[in-house]
C-alpha cells in the first residue's frame, strides 16, 4: 500500500489540503495517510499526530520568543515521517514550519517525494528563497499563474492549480432560516482562526457592531470561526449582551451565509477570495503589535497585504491596517460603502475580473493527479 504523509501547520492548510486529499481517496481508495492536520483531514479519517494549534505562530516576536518549542516540534515531526516512511511528504502552506520539516526529512530520506502546496510568497519577499526550494522540493503547486516564471528561472517542476477554495460548490439546499431572524440583512465577519489574531480583533470587532447597532437596526451579524474557538466567540457575544448576532463553524453552512451576506469585513488572508469569490462587497482589516509592522515593512516589496490588491496593483479592496484597525474608521468606511450602491458594484465588477484569472475549475483534481503521477 501507498503511503502519504499530509504536512500542514495551521487551519487554512488544513482545508486546501483535505480538499486535495479527498479527491484522491475518491479516485485511488488504496493509499495510507497520515498527518499533521486540523478538524478538516480529521473528517476524512486521517489521524493527526497532534494538535495543530502546538504549531501554529503568528509573527516574528512570538516565533522567536518560542523558537526552542518550534525547533523540537519540527524534529518530532521529522523522526514521526521518516518512521512513518511515506512515499510522498505532502506539505501545504505555513512554509516556516513545513518546508524545514521537509528540508530535514529530505536530507535523511532522500526517497521520499516532496510536493508542496501553496508556494512561498516570494513575490512579496525572500525572492532569493526559491534556489533553496531546488534542493529538497521535488515540485510545487501554484495557487496564481504570475508566480511559474519565479520557478521556471530555476528549473523547479511546477504546476498552476489555480486555487481550490474558488472552484465551484456542489450546489446543495441548506437550510440556514434558523440562524437568521426574519426581516434581517446578513453581515459576515471574520475575526481570524487562530487565537492570536482572535484576541487582538474580537475586541475591535465587537466595538464595531456596537457603533453599527447605533444607526442600523435591519442588520444580522454572523461571526465565521473555526470548531474549536467557537464557543470563546460565543461566550463573548453572549456577555455583551448581543441580540443580533450568531457563530457559526460548520464550513457548507458558512458558504452559504456568505453568499446571502450584504457585506463582509474580514481579516486579512486567504478568506478575502472566498469572499470575492462570493461576489460580496467587503473590507479587510488587520493589527499586529508594532515592532513585527516595522519588521515587516522593511521586508516586503509591496504595499498590499491583500492578493487582489497585488494583482491589480491598486486598492479594490480597502483595508484597515494597524493603526486604522479600530472600531470607528471600521464603522466610517462600512458605512460610507453600504450607503454607495455605486462604489459596492465597483468593488464586486473589478474583484472577479481579478478572480477569474486565479480559478481552474478542476484545481483540486489537478493537485491530485500531481500527487498520483508521484505514487
Amino acid at each position: 500500500m501507498k503511503k502519504i504523509f499530509v504536512l500542514t501547520g495551521e487551519p487554512s492548510g488544513d482545508i486546501l489540503a483535505s480538499k486535495v486529499i479527498s479527491k484522491l481517496k475518491n479516485s485511488s481508495p488504496n493509499i495510507e495517510y497520515l498527518s499533521v492536520g486540523g478538524e478538516y483531514l480529521k473528517a476524512l479519517g486521517i489521524k493527526s499526530l497532534y494538535d495543530l494549534k502546538e504549531v501554529t505562530y503568528l509573527g516574528f516576536t512570538k516565533v522567536l520568543l518560542n523558537v526552542f518549542k518550534i525547533n523540537k516540534k519540527i524534529n518530532e515531526t521529522v523522526n514521526k515521517i521518516i518512521e512513518f516512511n511515506p512515499d510522498i511528504l505532502f506539505s501545504v502552506d505555513s512554509p516556516d514550519f513545513t518546508l524545514r520539516v521537509a528540508k530535514k526529512v529530505k536530507k535523511r530520506k532522500p526517497n521520499i517525494k516532496t510536493i508542496h502546496f501553496v508556494a512561498p510568497q516570494v513575490w512579496v519577499w525572500r525572492e532569493h528563497r526559491v534556489k533553496q526550494l531546488k534542493s529538497f522540493l521535488d515540485h510545487i503547486l501554484l495557487l496564481f499563474p504570475f508566480e511559474k516564471k519565479y520557478f521556471d528561472k530555476e528549473n523547479i517542476k511546477s504546476t498552476f492549480t489555480g486555487h481550490p477554495l474558488l472552484e465551484e460548490q456542489e450546489k446543495t439546499k441548506i437550510d440556514i432560516s434558523q440562524i437568521i431572524k426574519k426581516d434581517k440583512k446578513i453581515f459576515s465577519i471574520y475575526p481570524g482562526s487562530r487565537m492570536s489574531e482572535i484576541n487582538v480583533l474580537l475586541p475591535i470587532l465587537l466595538e464595531f457592531v456596537k457603533l453599527m447597532n447605533e444607526k442600523y437596526t435591519d442588520i444580522f451579524f454572523i461571526f465565521h470561526s473555526t470548531t474549536e474557538h467557537s464557543r470563546l466567540i460565543h461566550n463573548l457575544l453572549s456577555k455583551e449582551g448581543f441580540k443580533n448576532c450568531e457563530v457559526i463553524s460548520d464550513g457548507k453552512i458558512k458558504s452559504h451565509v456568505l453568499k446571502e451576506s450584504i457585506f463582509a469585513v474580514a481579516k486579512s488572508g486567504t478568506i478575502s477570495l472566498e469572499i470575492c469569490n462570493a461576489k460580496v462587497p467587503s473590507v479587510i482589516i488587520y493589527k499586529m503589535n508594532s515592532i513585527n509592522f516595522f519588521i515587516i515593512r522593511m521586508l516586503v516589496k509591496v504595499k498590499s497585504p491583500n492578493i487582489i490588491n497585488i494583482a491589480a496593483n491598486e486598492e479594490i479592496i480597502p483595508q484597515l491596517l494597524q493603526s486604522k484597525c479600530n472600531p470607528k474608521d471600521i464603522f466610517k468606511t462600512v458605512d460610507r460603502l453600504l450607503n454607495d450602491k455605486k462604489i459596492l458594484e465597483k468593488q464586486v465588477k473589478k474583484s472577479q475580473e481579478i478572480i477569474n484569472t486565479f480559478k481552474n475549475a478542476k484545481s483540486s483534481e489537478i493537485a491530485s493527479s500531481v500527487l498520483l503521477n508521484q505514487l
